[in-house]
């Protein structure tokens, strides 16, 4: 991976800051609470969701870096035991997000995502291009945008495809949709 695709990556964290911020800034409680497009959540619910795939790469990096130095095959058996469990892990993936989202809601979310993509960046920065090369097999069940190996470098810029998709879920107006703030 070139210094570039790193750079922009983090460009593309930073993005998502940005846009999880002034989502928030112009969402109403009430636009908060509206069901999602296309999902059982609602809009908060689904932002927090956003949120926590940052969240998973952060478990999802050394575990790719351990199976990267392992044989292939015990990384496929891997993924092939976790697409088993996709309909567990679905259940699991939908009630935690509503049940984190009441923690990590409106007013603690952004802050979350700044701190873990923070994070992220500078672990970004420190990798080795070895070990952005390393990779493992991938539960393509779990989510669209698995692939069935993944490299580390793969795995960092995950999180925003991931949240671009869903942003296109949200029911919210956009900011120049709302009403102007009642200052009496």
């Amino acid at each position: 991976m070139t210094d570039g695709g790193r750079e922009q990556i983090i460009s593309d964290y930073r993005r998502a800051c940005a846009t999880l911020g002034d989502t928030l800034a112009a969402a109403r409680d009430e636009d908060l609470r509206r069901r999602s497009w296309g999902t059982r959540w609602t809009n908060e619910e689904l932002l927090f969701h956003m949120v926590f795939g940052y969240m998973v790469v952060q478990a999802l990096l050394p575990l790719v870096k351990t199976f990267g130095h392992l044989p292939p095959t015990l990384g496929k058996v891997f993924a092939r035991l976790l697409n088993a469990g996709t309909r567990p892990f679905d259940v699991v993936n939908y009630w935690g997000s509503r049940a984190a989202s009441l923690v990590y809601n409106r007013n603690r979310m952004l802050r979350k995502l700044e701190r873990v993509t923070d994070a992220l960046a500078r672990r970004l920065a420190r990798e080795s291009e070895k070990a952005l090369a390393l990779g493992m097999a991938f539960p393509t069940r779990w989510d669209p945008f698995f692939a069935p190996i993944m490299t580390l470098a793969d795995v960092y810029a995950y999180p925003t495809l991931h949240f671009d998709f869903h942003a296109k879920q949200l029911s919210l107006p956009l900011a120049e949709e709302q009403p102007p703030p009642n200052n009496d």
